[in-house]
C-alpha cells in the first residue's frame, strides 16, 4: 500500500502545481472516514481508495482526480456528506466525488447485464466530466485485482462478466488500452480460469523455447532500419491471454494453428520516420496481403494512431509490426488522458472549472469530438433504450 509522502511526491513529479496541502487532508480524511471499516481481505478498507488514487497517479492525472479517488467512496459508505466535501475540498472536488457516487449507485440498481451497450451510454452520459469515469474505471480494475477475495463464486462471475460486458468496452472506448487490457484479462481468469491456464502455460513455454529467436529478430529489424538510416527501438509483444482466447474462438482453431503470438513494435521520433521505416521493412522483406493498416493518417474513432503491417521477416518468420511514435504509443496505452496531457502539457496548474474549459472538459471534449458520446447524451435527453 503507497504511503501517503509517496502519493504526494508522486502527485507532484509530474504535476508540480497541485495543492500539496488539498492532498494530505483528502488522505487523512478518508482514512478517518473508513475508520475500522474491512474489505473482504481483511485490510483496512482505506487501503481500496488510496489504491484508485494510485492507479491514477500512473496516468498522471490532476490533483482534483487524485483528491477524488482518495474520497470516492466516503458519501456512499461513510458518515462524511457532500456539503463536507465540498467545504473542506471545494466545490470542483464535490462536484467529482458526486459523479462518482451516482455512478455507483446506477451500478447497483441496473439491470445492465441485459443491456451492456445501452448502460455503457448512460455510464458515458452520466459523466459529464470524463474525470468521473477515470476514477471509476480505476475503482473497478483495483476491485478486479482483488475479487479473488470474495468467497461467493457466483458474485465473483458476475462482476467479472460485468466487467468485461461493460468496463473493458468503456476503457477501450476512450482509447485506454492498457486498461482495457488487464480488465480484460482480470475478468478472463474468473470466467474461464482452466482456459486461461493453458494459454498462460503455453505463452510461458513458447518464451522460453522461442526467446533466442525473438532477440534475433528484434536484432535484425533495427539493424535493417539502420542501414537505411532510420533510428528505431525495436521491441517484441505478447498478445494477452483473452486476446489470443478471443481469436482462437473466432477463427475455431488451437493454439498452436495461431502464427501471431506475438507483435513487434518500432519507435521512431516523428510521424515522417514512421512512414520511412514502413517503406524500408516493405522493401526488405514480403508484405502478407490484406495486413497493412494505416491509422496514422486514418485514427481509430478513440485516438489510436499507429502504422501495421505483416511482413515474412527475418527467419523467414510471418511477424506482425507496428509502428509510431512515443507519443501514439502513450496514447494507445492511456487514451484520453494522454491527450490531455499532450494538449496541455504536466503541472498545468490548478483547474478552475472542469466543466468546459478545465482537464475534465478538454477529455470529455475529445470524448464528444470522436463520437463515444454525442451532445444530446451528454445532457442527459438520450440516456437508456429498452
Amino acid at each position: 500500500m503507497i504511503r501517503q509522502f509517496q502519493l504526494v511526491e508522486t502527485v507532484k513529479a509530474y504535476d508540480p502545481g497541485a495543492d500539496e496541502d488539498a492532498l494530505n487532508r483528502a488522505y487523512v480524511f478518508s482514512m478517518k472516514a473508513h475508520g475500522s471499516q474491512e474489505r473482504a481481505s481483511g485490510d483496512p478498507y482505506f487501503s481500496h481508495p488510496l489504491e484508485v488514487a494510485n492507479i491514477l497517479t500512473k496516468m498522471k492525472l490532476d490533483g482534483a482526480s487524485i483528491i477524488t479517488a482518495l474520497l470516492h467512496d466516503t458519501v456512499e459508505d461513510t458518515d462524511a456528506t457532500l456539503e463536507q466535501i465540498e467545504h473542506l475540498f471545494g466545490k470542483e472536488v464535490a462536484r467529482l466525488v458526486d459523479g462518482v457516487t451516482k455512478l455507483s449507485r446506477i451500478e447497483l440498481q441496473s439491470d445492465h447485464s441485459k443491456h451492456a451497450e445501452n448502460f455503457r451510454k448512460l455510464v458515458l452520459a452520466m459523466s459529464e466530466d470524463i474525470r468521473v469515469l477515470l476514477v471509476k474505471l480505476a475503482d473497478r480494475l483495483h476491485n478486479m485485482q482483488t475479487l479473488d477475495h470474495i468467497r461467493d463464486m457466483e458474485k465473483r462471475k458476475r462482476i467479472a462478466r460485468e466487467t468485461l460486458e461493460i468496463y473493458a468496452p468503456l476503457a477501450e472506448r476512450i482509447g485506454m488500452h492498457q486498461m482495457k487490457d488487464e480488465l480484460e484479462n482480470l475478468a478472463f481468469a474468473q470466467l474461464h480460469q482452466e482456459a486461461r491456464d493453458s494459454i498462460v502455460q503455453r505463452l510461458t513455454f513458447l518464451r522460453e523455447s522461442g526467446q533466442p529467436r525473438a532477440d534475433r529478430i528484434i536484432a535484425e529489424l533495427k539493424r535493417t532500419l539502420k542501414e537505411e538510416g532510420v533510428e528505431a527501438a525495436v521491441s517484441g509483444r505478447e498478445k494477452t491471454p483473452y486476446s489470443i482466447w478471443r481469436k482462437m474462438q473466432r477463427k475455431n482453431v488451437p493454439f498452436e494453428q495461431l502464427s501471431d503470438i506475438m507483435a513487434f513494435r518500432i519507435a521512431v521520433d516523428s510521424v515522417p520516420d514512421c512512414y520511412r521505416a514502413l517503406g524500408v521493412l516493405h522493401s526488405a522483406y514480403s508484405m502478407v496481403p490484406g495486413r497493412f493498416k494505416d491509422f496514422i493518417s486514418t485514427p481509430k474513432p478513440n485516438g489510436y494512431q499507429s502504422l501495421h503491417t505483416g511482413v515474412i521477416g527475418p527467419e523467414k518468420q510471418r511477424i506482425e509490426i507496428q509502428i509510431r511514435t512515443p507519443e501514439m504509443h502513450e496514447v494507445a496505452d492511456f487514451g484520453v488522458a494522454a491527450h490531455w496531457r499532450y494538449k496541455q502539457g504536466a503541472g498545468a496548474g490548478p483547474v478552475e472549472s472542469a466543466n468546459e474549459t478545465g482537464v475534465g472538459g478538454v477529455l470529455l471534449k475529445l470524448i464528444v469530438s470522436r463520437g463515444f458520446i454525442n451532445e444530446r447524451a451528454r445532457d442527459g435527453k438520450e440516456m437508456m433504450t429498452t
